[in-house]
């Protein structure tokens, strides 16, 4: 399940593709949510822009999203806190 709740925040399971074309989010692929992202795999470049993607898309202040594991690979669990998986998937536009 790439969306799910834990103590008052929502968990994703999410799969990073960067040096995409445009920013966005993509199917469900093995348990994790595929979003794309313009910015490079260097220097937690990729990190920042996916913090600042899932930020803007959920409607919630970046300092409620957390990237909880996988700071050097493209599979990461990013935590945001106060908000639900259904809410979240809605948000994203994908089925939790």
């Amino acid at each position: 399940m790439w969306c799910r709740e834990k103590g008052g925040s929502v968990l994703l399971n999410i799969r990073v593709q960067p040096n995409s074309s445009k920013e966005e989010t993509g199917e469900v692929r093995n348990d994790a949510l595929i979003i794309r992202l313009t910015a490079p795999p260097v220097e937690g470049k990729a990190n920042d822009a996916l913090i600042r993607f899932l930020s803007k898309r959920l409607a919630v202040a970046k300092s409620r999203v957390t990237l909880v594991q996988g700071e050097r690979g493209r599979n990461k669990l990013v935590a945001i806190q106060g908000l639900g998986a259904r809410e979240a998937a809605m948000r994203l536009g994908v089925n939790p």
